[in-house]
């Protein structure tokens, strides 16, 4: 099993980045490269839609509003991996929040480094589209 995460801290508090990232379907909001996604089967999927056309499906597995906390898997997915779970995370950092974007998953026919570093630059590219979104 490969891991990748990316970490972030942002000079807002959690109640205020939650409040734009805590929604399952908030991506658009705060990830320029992720301009669509629409909900079904009562908010627990996802569908979302790359800015080169990629379709995503994913899965909500877990979500704690008050833990700031929820994670998900692919239904659907061009990435050559398998058991996919990743969780976004929000924390309190004295006077900002410290966001961590991580996952787990097993390659498919490619390397883990080649998907770790696929991953781990989606999730770093993700978190600091979010740091834009709060100017120091």
């Amino acid at each position: 099993m490969a891991t990748a995460s990316a970490t972030m801290d942002i000079p807002a508090s959690a109640d205020e980045v939650w409040q734009l990232i805590g929604g399952f379907n908030s991506l658009p909001d705060w990830v320029p490269f992720i301009p669509q996604s629409e909900l079904s089967e009562g908010g627990r999927v996802r569908r979302l839609q790359t800015d080169d056309g990629t379709v995503v499906v994913e899965r909500l597995q877990v979500f704690d509003h008050a833990a700031k906390t929820y994670s998900y898997s692919f239904v659907e997915s061009p990435f050559p991996v398998t058991g996919y779970l990743a969780t976004i995370k929000v924390e309190a950092l004295g006077e900002g929040a410290r966001v961590t974007w991580s996952g787990r998953f097993e390659p498919v026919g490619v390397s883990d480094e080649e998907v770790v570093t696929l991953f781990g630059g989606v999730y770093q590219g993700g978190l600091e589209a979010l740091r834009a979104n709060y100017p120091a």
